[in-house]
């Protein structure tokens, strides 16, 4: 039994192990204990630690930095690395089953939580009460996010001192045509799809009418499913959600309080009180015990070297052991080849298409693998990659079921996959579409000139120039990039077409995007529903019952000994990569992006260097199926 202000509290605070000279000192920071490293946390396998009073034990959850869609890495014993969407959902679902909480209160501290995250916990918070219970959330400041959190529970505490702020939601989008201008860069693009967008940062000073019109409607969408939110759970009308944002730019907690964004402030001490007298019982009993917890795990084995020792050397198992629905993340860009770790200067990982075949091929292979949800994240990438991983997933599709559910976002080539599947789901405010395909280069005759650099290009064969440095493409070497680009857009309406009966491309192609529920309506996914509520179904559509199948997520994550040794072979320190590539963590690049951050903010960097990361895979491949692979709503 703990409290939110004792030593088990579900920070995560760091935990360094002390063991012998030959093992020096391992530091593994916000450790999360992976069940198996193969479960990772599934419900079906439901344990907790003792408790006491039942009638006054609330389950407690704190939220702290980002939630994973999975676990990438895995250290000493079995110790994973971040908590996953899918703990937390999990530990929901457990305080709705379990008869000895009377509630649940849920801390956030510092939490980055999506849109998209919000609505699949809203899913699971809605069970709880559902089940007879209250839900109750603490913070210290809210923001539109957490706020729409909010919306789903029966009371909303706010830090005493702390602020509210409902603005709105605010994007900015960079257009660098005219400085590339300046500097002597043609950017030299060709996209099929008017709607496509991809080359609107590179190319354009301004945003052409046709993108103008596809991101305002995504933006009414989801400003819709947040007021939409707010309106139901918190009991505003239209104009009273009106008159709260005008003042809730930055609102005290009473004003807050007075226009029904929360319900009361109290101080943390005092929060088991505050909750005990809405339950109407005497101050609570917390219990973080219902989220994984890696700290007795990690004492255990510190206590003994020569455990810690066996535990370094130790590959954790990824194979099933009874009925098993696999869980298959498309979770970045999409690449030729193997998946990594981080993206251009440090930023997110991409999803290569060798790593992902051979997890489907392990998923073909395994009859204890009943069925597979592949669980999309992506904005795009390799056309190439998109084929390959498609083929891949109907031929699994072939031998037994495979369902999909979209998360943040599956635009392009991200959305090329998802048809593959036999079902999706999407969250109301998940991105969808981008059928498009964008090609092109930067051409930078005027950057040497000013740099009073002399290139001199040479070349062998007919057509062997036309991906060099200097000059913009001629119309020949365009009608090339565009006849295949049409092949593959071809190719991919075909893929759509076939995946998504009754869909109208006159609606949805040329580069459109859509909120979740807006795809819904035009046939482009079935059902709203986060990843749980698409687990459940089809372990009821294959008649698995609760307690007797396992979920294991694939591709499998990275041993200890896999992740240190890509941390000294150039994965992490150096910057190296391999030839041909960028590299792709760490090193000088990281270094300057941290540097970038810093003169451009952290939202305007990710979007750089998201397109930039696009702009580097055309030097590999001229012809790609990305969207505007960031879009930032404040």
């Amino acid at each position: 039994m703990t409290t939110p202000f004792g030593s088990k509290l579900l920070s995560r605070v760091g935990v360094r192990v002390f063991c012998s000279a030959a093992l020096a000192t391992c530091l593994l920071s916000g450790s999360v204990l992976a069940q198996g490293a193969a479960t990772n946390g599934a419900a079906h396998a439901q344990t907790k630690g003792a408790k006491a009073n039942k009638a006054t034990t609330v389950a407690f959850i704190e939220l702290q930095g980002s939630l994973g869609e999975r676990v990438r890495s895995v250290g000493l014993g079995g110790i994973a690395q971040g908590t996953t969407l899918r703990d937390v959902l999990d530990a929901i679902n457990l305080a709705a089953t379990d008869a000895d909480y009377a509630g649940l209160a849920i801390r956030l501290k510092d939490a980055e939580l999506t849109q998209t995250n919000v609505e699949e916990l809203g899913a699971a918070i809605k069970g709880v009460r559902d089940a007879g219970k209250k839900v109750f959330l603490y913070a210290e400041g809210y923001d539109n996010v957490s706020l729409a959190l909010g919306s789903f529970c029966d009371q909303v505490y706010l830090q005493q001192g702390g602020e509210v702020s409902l603005p709105g939601i605010y994007m900015e989008e960079m257009f660098l045509a005219d400085m590339f201008k300046w500097v002597g860069i043609t950017p030299d693009f060709v996209q099929i799809g008017d709607y496509k967008g991809a080359q609107e940062m590179f190319a354009n000073s301004k945003p052409s009418p046709q993108w103008d019109q596809n991101i305002n409607s995504l933006l009414d969408g989801i400003y819709g499913n947040l007021r939409g939110k707010l309106k139901s759970g918190r009991g505003l009308s239209d104009a009273q959600l009106d008159s709260a944002m005008e003042r809730a730019w930055m609102a005290s907690g009473e004003q807050a309080i007075k226009d029904r964004l929360i319900d009361a402030q109290v101080d943390l001490p005092d929060l088991d009180t505050k909750i005990g007298k809405a339950l109407g019982t005497s101050p609570v009993d917390f219990d973080s015990d219902i989220m994984p917890d890696s700290k007795a795990k990690l004492e255990e084995m510190a206590a003994n070297p020569f455990t810690l020792f066996s535990n370094l050397l130790k590959t954790p198992t990824h194979t099933p052991k009874r009925d098993t629905l696999a869980v298959l993340h498309i979770d970045g860009a999409i690449v030729d080849g193997n998946s990594t770790g981080g993206g251009l200067f440090g930023g997110e990982g991409s999803v290569g298409s060798r790593t992902i075949r051979r997890a489907l091929g392990e998923i073909e292979e395994n009859d204890k693998i009943k069925g597979v949800v592949i669980r999309i994240n992506s904005p795009g990438g390799s056309a190439i990659a998109s084929e390959i991983i498609w083929q891949g997933v109907r031929r699994v599709a072939a031998k037994k079921p495979v369902w999909v559910s979209i998360g943040g976002m599956a635009a392009s080539g991200g959305y090329y996959i998802a048809v593959s599947g036999d079902k999706i789901y999407v969250n109301p405010s998940s991105i969808v579409g981008s059928i498009g395909v964008v090609g092109g280069k930067m051409a930078l005759e005027g950057v040497y000139s000013k740099l009073h650099m002399n290139v001199v290009p040479r070349s062998r064969g007919p057509r062997a120039g036309m991906f060099g440095s200097v000059s913009p493409w001629s119309e020949a070497d365009r009608a090339l990039v565009r006849g295949k680009m049409t092949e593959t857009y071809d190719l991919f309406t075909k893929r759509v077409s076939a995946g998504r009966k009754g869909i109208d491309l006159g609606k949805t192609a040329e580069g459109r995007i859509f909120a979740g529920n807006q795809a819904i309506d035009l046939k482009m996914a079935d059902n709203i529903g986060g990843i749980e509520v698409a687990l459940g179904d089809l372990a009821q559509n294959l008649t698995l019952k609760d307690g007797q199948y396992d979920i294991m997520d694939y591709p499998a994550p990275k041993t200890f000994q896999e992740v240190m040794e890509n941390l000294f072979n150039g994965g992490g320190m150096t910057g190296r990569a391999p030839v041909g590539q960028m590299p792709m963590v760490g090193g000088p690049l990281a270094e300057m992006g941290a540097l970038a951050k810093t003169f451009i903010g952290e939202a305007n960097f990710r979007q750089v260097s998201a397109s930039a990361q696009a702009l580097m895979q055309m030097q590999k491949e001229p012809v790609v199926l990305v969207s505007p692979s960031v879009l930032i709503f404040k």
